[in-house]
């Protein structure tokens, strides 16, 4: 049986909630066309695992990883269109965050300062936010430490209690998070917000046909688009879809050269 794994967003529960039920529909419509697709999402196989296995049928892989690792290796079926602040159709940002109680008004404000960064390999909560920083950097240096926390929502309770100053957090994530857990941000507020990039692509295996990339296409547009699936699109905040190639992800790779001509490589 072919893998789908959807792993990327997964909090707070209603999101991953919502999440299994939409590939129920999803995976549905699919075997109508006579593909086989599991029944539910595998919660086993890590999520970066599952980009590169040969048996991928549906998943979906963040853009950094993307335009590093996976171009040529996968193959783009659709980027989500969310409707939620700091998304413009399928492009999107990463808010800035720092505690409620800083006095900071800008990013120049924060250096020096200690930030939390969710994983190297992570657009939102690196990509984006060492482009935003790199102009600001002083002989590859801007912040005074860095702490990897492994999940956005760390970063966020890292600048809640303290242990950092400042954090970029993809903005799915912070408005999944403000509707359905407000008290998590409750005590921290956007500073600035980074330049807007392509989002997390949905993603099928190197071998999927090109008859079965259209079905899954296809399929993907007419479930979101389904009323009885309205609700669950609405707690997803998912809006449609929208196909873009390596030529719009190559953004990303810019912003990642565009930091290195800053002399600024790594968050530091």
């Amino acid at each position: 049986m072919p893998l789908a794994s959807l792993a990327m967003y997964v909090s707070p529960p209603p999101i991953m909630e919502a999440t299994r039920q939409f590939w129920v529909a999803l995976g549905k419509r699919i075997r109508a066309h006579g593909l086989d697709a599991p029944e539910a999402l595998d919660d086993e196989v890590r999520y970066d695992e599952a980009w590169l296995r040969p048996d991928l049928l549906f998943g979906q892989a963040c853009g950094y990883p993307y335009v590093q690792h996976l171009r040529g290796k996968v193959q783009l079926v659709a980027s989500p269109v969310y409707g939620l602040p700091g998304c413009d159709g399928p492009l999107k940002c990463s808010f800035i965050i720092v505690n409620a109680k800083s006095p900071a008004q800008s990013i120049e404000d924060m250096r020096g300062t200690r930030a939390a960064i969710n994983e190297p390999r992570s657009n939102s909560g690196y990509n984006l936010f060492r482009a935003f920083v790199a102009p600001h950097a002083i002989d590859g240096r801007f912040f005074s430490s860095v702490l990897e926390t492994g999940g956005h929502r760390a970063s966020i309770d890292a600048v809640l209690s303290g242990e950092a100053d400042v954090a970029a957090i993809d903005c799915v994530t912070f408005g999944n998070t403000l509707r359905f857990d407000p008290d998590c941000v409750a005590g921290v507020r956007i500073l600035a917000q980074t330049a807007k990039g392509p989002g997390l692509p949905f993603i099928t295996a190197a071998a999927t046909s090109a008859n079965d990339l259209g079905i899954l296409r296809r399929v993907l547009a007419q479930t979101i688009a389904d009323p009885a699936l309205a609700e669950i699109c609405g707690i997803l905040s998912l809006r449609g879809i929208s196909l873009l190639g390596d030529a719009d992800y190559e953004v990303l790779a810019q912003l990642d050269r565009g930091a290195t001509r800053y002399g600024y490589p790594v968050i530091a």
